[in-house]
């Protein structure tokens, strides 16, 4: 990299954008500046960038993004918002010679080795194993998932869209939910049920009543017990899944939480739920109960990894 490059890095999601503006020097980053955005109080992303960007006259080096939804690297359509992105549009606008976009959670799992000590809580210790794979996973407006394997002495992250397999009920009570969301929506992910929207949907089956999924939380919290049987049925159904992706790539490196409303509701509640549903594996129970988990309570993770991204794709 050269000795000063100027670096621009997001994270866009259909609740809040992150961005963050950083000079390297010699290989250390120097912020220049940082910001959070509402996304729906924009139109497009290139609104936002404006804002953000606007009294900054200088060209940026290379500028990463990771946003929720499927991309090529060059061009996105965000799931939950009407956002197209071009990415050499956005580089002639802004005067940036590089735009690279990636799926959110590919660069919230490039994120995880920049967190401080401070970002992570240790849900549960485990039998880590080094240079074993890892998985990330996080519930927000969505459900996001990636992989990470060790080859060439390095992490290799492999993003996906797991967040929409199918949903796998385990009660009968999640069996008489998921019945009662295919008789309107036909298929059921996981993502519709493990997500922000999702903890309404269930409120509404329990409780009888639409309730923002904020609201949901707080009252939880607050010991509210309609509230907390929901929260209790979302975390059983959010740990069944991270279990089951825990199995499939026996991620005995860890398996990290992410997302916004785990990283409000588990530190204030009890993490039962979670881990008794994680770890109800039948005949590999033991396996899935050896797999550490940490809880991303940094909601910085995202920026962080599309920043390593964007100072990999700059030039020595």
């Amino acid at each position: 990299m050269a000795s000063s490059t100027t670096l621009l890095a997001g994270d866009l999601g259909g609740t809040k954008t992150l961005l963050t503006l950083a000079e390297f020097r010699r290989g250390y980053a120097v912020n220049i500046r940082e910001e959070r955005f509402a996304s729906r109080d924009f139109a497009s992303f290139d609104a936002v960038l404006a804002q953000f960007l606007q009294g900054y006259d200088k060209p940026i080096g290379c500028a990463c993004f990771g946003l929720a939804g499927p991309t090529d690297g060059q061009r996105a359509k965000l799931t939950y918002l009407p956002w197209e992105i071009d990415g050499p549009l956005l580089a002639k606008r802004h005067r940036i010679n590089r735009v690279l976009l990636v799926n959110d959670f590919a660069a919230a799992a490039h994120g995880l080795d920049g967190l401080g000590g401070g970002g992570l809580l240790t849900l549960r210790r485990g039998v880590p194993r080094g240079q074993a794979p890892r998985v990330i996973l996080g519930a927000g407006t969505g459900l996001g998932v990636a992989g990470l394997v060790w080859c060439d002495k390095h992490y290799t992250v492999i993003p996906g869209e797991g967040g929409h397999l199918g949903f796998s009920p385990q009660t009968a009570e999640q069996r008489a939910f998921a019945a009662h969301l295919a008789a309107s929506r036909g298929r059921v992910t996981v993502e519709d049920v493990v997500s922000g929207p999702g903890l309404s949907r269930i409120h509404a089956f329990l409780a009888g009543r639409e309730v923002a999924a904020e609201e949901i939380g707080a009252a939880a919290l607050a010991g509210d017990a309609a509230a907390r049987r929901t929260v209790d049925f979302w975390l059983a159904a959010y740990g069944a899944f991270a279990g089951d992706l825990a199995l499939h790539w026996l991620a005995r490196g860890g398996v990290f939480i992410a997302g916004g409303i785990a990283a409000k509701l588990i530190p204030g509640l009890s993490p039962r739920p979670f881990l008794e549903a994680f770890d109800g594996k039948r005949e590999h129970s033991e396996i899935a109960a050896a797999m550490p988990i940490s809880l991303v309570t940094d909601e910085r993770l995202g920026l962080l990894g599309a920043l390593v991204l964007a100072q990999r794709a700059t030039p020595a």
